[in-house]
């Protein structure tokens, strides 16, 4: 949580970088939008960014100080930005440099996680020439296929017969050249959101949908966010250990989400870290940070805090 001796004085001028070029540039608008507006009301000196690679000259120029990084997605959420920040010796958002790219990389997340005994459903990657029969019968049917790099279940879809493997493939592979199958996990989704060292309250995404996609999280007006999620106090927080253990084997920071399912014996499956979740006023984090009395305008500047304490190269900045 925010530390006493922080004051909005001390963030200077502050850069709200959003939009980007990634499939989730709308919905990174809308995020950056609503924090951009939060931040003015507390009376940060914020500037909204709707960034792409021929704004850099303006985050050098400008005079900011900081950036609240609100990119979802490739370029925004991989490490990419914050690299570049970096190079600049501009403190921002978040997790650092490999911790992003760890995190928005599924495959190699899950790879950590496996060496770290945490649990994670068994997933391959795909390409034209895979074995689709080889497939189905290591991962077993049904199964997920999603882009390795991208978020908002962007190109993800369901196969049931081994003869729907190839296209769910060439759906996924619109979206990233690096597809994964995944075992498909029965059961119910819940996300749980993190901010500095506190877990905040897990939610529980119930859809009509067969999985929570980007229909369900953007277009449909009967998804349920059910936020206290239900669960036994104890079942979530051992829950909220896990999800600050896969975070940790990452080494993400400050803020972040992670996305996970309950089966039918109640065994949880970790499936993703977001370093940079959605940000409008009626995203998960929000949500879950309204049920622990913190309201969006403090949620904001709170993450923004996280920058104040990132150590930056000042030989970089001019």
């Amino acid at each position: 949580m925010l530390l006493p001796e922080y004051k909005v004085s001390d963030f200077g001028k502050v850069a709200v970088l959003m939009g980007g070029q990634s499939a989730e540039r709308a919905i990174s608008l809308e995020s950056g939008q609503a924090v951009h507006a939060a931040l003015c009301n507390a009376g940060v000196d914020a500037h909204a960014v709707d960034f792409n690679k021929n704004e850099f000259q303006l985050l050098m120029n400008s005079g900011f100080d900081r950036v609240f990084i609100a990119l979802h997605g490739r370029g925004g959420e991989d490490g990419t930005i914050q690299g570049a920040l970096e190079t600049i010796g501009l403190p921002y958002t978040g997790s650092n440099v490999l911790a992003s790219a760890l995190a928005m990389d599924k495959m190699r997340s899950k790879a950590i996680w496996q060496a770290k005994n945490l649990p994670t459903p068994g997933a391959v990657e795909l390409s034209d020439q895979t074995n689709w029969e080889q497939v189905a019968e290591e991962l077993k049917l049904p199964i997920m296929v999603k882009p390795a790099r991208e978020g908002s279940s962007v190109g993800a879809s369901k196969v049931i017969q081994v003869e729907e493997l190839s296209s769910a493939w060439e759906q996924a592979n619109q979206y990233d050249n690096q597809v994964m199958a995944e075992s498909w996990v029965e059961g119910s989704e819940y996300t749980i959101p993190i901010l500095g060292d506190m877990v905040l309250p897990m939610i529980k995404l119930e859809t009509k949908r067969e999985f929570y996609d980007y229909q369900a999280k953007y277009e449909d007006d009967d998804t349920k966010y059910i936020c206290p999620c239900g669960l036994d106090e104890n079942v979530e927080k051992t829950l909220g250990g896990l999800a600050v253990q896969a975070c940790k084997s990452l080494g993400v920071t400050g803020w972040s989400r992670v996305d996970l399912m309950i089966d039918k014996e109640n065994k949880p499956w970790l499936i993703e870290v977001n370093t940079v979740p959605g940000m409008t006023s009626h995203s998960l984090v929000p949500m879950a940070a309204k049920q622990a009395g913190i309201s969006f305008e403090q949620l904001v500047v709170e993450i923004l805090a996280t920058s104040l304490v990132m150590p930056v190269d000042k030989e970089f900045i001019n």
